[in-house]
């Protein structure tokens, strides 16, 4: 009997197929993250690896596996992605490969809607991100860079009572922003940002990395306070992030209010 010589056409990498799914979310400092994601990581099998790309606090979540049989590969890597979905529920930003700005865009498209921002810490920060996503001539009208407080009051119409009261870093000033940007942009949403980048100018009530973002959404409007650490891009960063997040989450209507916060 004449042996057989010839090469089998199946070697033992050429059925293998590669899946990747992504989970976006909010809110975390890459410590906190590993911390959340032990015990998942810990029950995948060995074809399937975790990444997470982490910056100013948002997050994404890369989880890539490796195994021959294609469909079934496809329904493990799906049920993983949807275990993420149900650990980080309210902090979900994407379940697709995209930016926050680029997921903000889409909401707004799909809405028709339009939005402005009125940027004091984040000078011109947020009309940066948004303006990078293609397309953002449809929805994005503009933003007023207020670093000045003559020019939150002349410009966009911040009561001089409210900054002299409670301070330009404020939830009054903050929400007026929002209102002023809007009705001189005619948006149907507005972002608003107010705050102490640093390395100066901070106090013991409200020290460096304190910022107020406000959020309107047709008459409804939202505000939070935070202290965000780091470096003073650092702080322009997180603001910008955490302004787009809450747009967002007002438009998904998903918005949970912060707990009422006394900065005087």
């Amino acid at each position: 009997m004449k042996e057989n010589n010839t090469p089998s056409s199946a070697g033992p990498d050429r059925d293998l197929h590669t899946e990747t799914r992504h989970v976006v979310i909010y809110g975390y400092t890459r410590q906190e993250l590993q911390k959340v994601m032990k015990h998942f990581e810990a029950q995948l099998p060995e074809f399937v690896k975790v990444t997470i790309d982490t910056s100013n606090l948002v997050s994404k979540i890369t989880i890539t596996g490796i195994e021959s049989g294609l469909e079934l590969l496809r329904f493990k890597m799906n049920r993983y992605q949807q275990n993420l979905n149900d650990i980080f529920t309210e902090d979900v930003v994407s379940i697709e490969d995209k930016t926050v700005a680029q997921v903000l865009g889409e909401l707004l498209t799909e809405r028709e809607l339009t939005v402005a921002c009125a940027e004091s810490c984040t000078g011109g920060n947020l009309a940066h991100r948004i303006v990078q996503v293609p397309g953002s001539s449809a929805y994005f009208l503009g933003s007023v860079v207020s670093y000045a407080n003559n020019v939150k009051t002349e410009v966009l119409g911040v009561p001089k009572g409210d900054i002299s009261s409670k301070g330009a870093v404020s939830k009054e000033v903050a929400e007026a922003m929002a209102r002023g940007v809007a009705s001189l942009m005619r948006s149907d949403c507005a972002i608003a940002t107010t705050g102490i980048a640093g390395p100066d100018g901070g106090t013991p009530y409200k020290p460096v990395g304190t910022v107020w973002i406000a959020v309107k959404y047709g008459e409804t409007i939202v505000s939070e306070c935070l202290h965000f650490k780091g470096d003073r891009n650092t702080v322009i960063e997180s603001a910008t992030n955490h302004g787009m997040v809450m747009l967002i989450n007002l438009l998904r209507n998903s918005y949970v209010m912060q707990e009422d916060f006394n900065d005087d």
